[in-house]
């Protein structure tokens, strides 16, 4: 069994590598989808000795199969939104703690203290269901930020409008932390012009909205907020740790997380630093789960290891060969 100690102490590229052949070996010898799914390529942990010769399990796989890599009891299942008819993935987590080690030392690593800010969350899609990783993560960073104002807001911009206006004019350190659609509504109803807050957007219109290419979601949360830069935050259910982004849309991971893209044509191949193409992930923190997946989104990545996300393919297909670039 591998210690969750030893993740989050990742400190060079080689003990990434190291372990995540490690994890790759426990995780074929125990999760038996990603057993089968390696056996149907003909892959075996003999023949892997890079993390690039590593299969990426489809993340279509957590909406049709349980993509269990323990036997442990299971303390939380996560669940996508999904839209209406669709399937949901149902992520099955059998150890919590490890997911808030690696969300609280993710927001650590590029954000510093939690309890230096106060946390206001306008999350209204995710509150209105169960089963969302991304609330269980703000719901803890709330509680630990150990602030009387920090809190969910759910439909009254009023009330949110008059606290992040005080908290800003009185120097306080804010987190806005927000869906899309929820900031811009806010933005359209009142305008704000703030200096000591952080306005972080999770991504997606949900079905509320215009889906809007980054540039323009951006420029008018900007705009609206009156902040130079908006962050972003790129989690999915399928995961337990997240990327950030500080602005432009430009993404960085935390130590035992890392980003790839394989080829389009070619699920099997994956690129070079600087080529678009499908979104592939470690995350060793999904140790109990699947730690190598390819996501549906595209997006390219850089040579200092930050990735941008450019878009989505517009089907389930595994060979990825038609795309919409939203």
């Amino acid at each position: 069994m591998i210690d969750s100690n030893t993740i989050f102490n990742i400190k060079t590229q080689t003990e990434f590598e190291n372990l995540a052949l490690k994890v790759f070996k426990f995780q074929f010898e125990n999760n038996r989808v990603y057993r089968s799914f390696c056996d149907l390529l003909y892959k075996h942990p003999s023949e892997i000795t890079s993390v690039k010769d590593i299969p990426f399990l489809p993340i279509q796989f957590f909406k049709s199969h349980p993509v269990l890599s323990s036997e442990a009891n299971i303390e939380a299942t996560f669940t996508s939104s999904g839209t209406t008819g669709s399937s949901t993935s149902k992520h099955y987590v059998t150890n919590l703690d490890i997911y808030t080690q690696s969300f609280s030392k993710g927001f650590q690593k590029f954000y510093g203290n939690i309890e230096d800010y106060v946390v206001l969350a306008l999350l209204p899609s995710y509150l209105e269901r169960e089963g969302s990783s991304l609330i269980y993560m703000v719901d803890n960073l709330i509680k630990r930020s150990n602030h009387p104002e920090s809190g969910f807001y759910l439909n009254d911009l009023n009330e949110l409008k008059d606290t992040l206006t005080t908290l800003d004019t009185n120097g306080k350190k804010v987190l806005l932390i927000g869906v899309s659609f929820a900031l811009l509504d806010l933005v359209e109803q009142h305008q704000f012009n703030l200096e000591h807050t952080i306005v972080m957007e999770t991504g997606g219109m949900k079905g509320r909205r215009k889906e809007l290419i980054r540039i323009e979601l951006h420029d008018r949360l900007q705009k609206g907020f009156g902040v130079n830069a908006i962050h972003s935050e790129y989690g999915m259910t399928e995961l337990l740790s997240q990327a950030y982004s500080k602005g432009q849309g430009l993404f960085s991971c935390p130590p035992w997380m890392q980003v790839l893209t394989r080829d389009t044509e070619d699920a099997l191949t994956v690129q070079g630093y600087g080529k678009t193409g499908g979104i592939n992930i470690i995350d060793l923190a999904n140790i109990n789960s699947c730690a190598f997946i390819a996501t549906q989104d595209l997006g390219c990545v850089y040579q200092n290891g930050t990735f941008e996300v450019i878009g989505r393919f517009d089907n389930s297909d595994i060979r990825g060969c038609n795309l919409m670039v939203l």
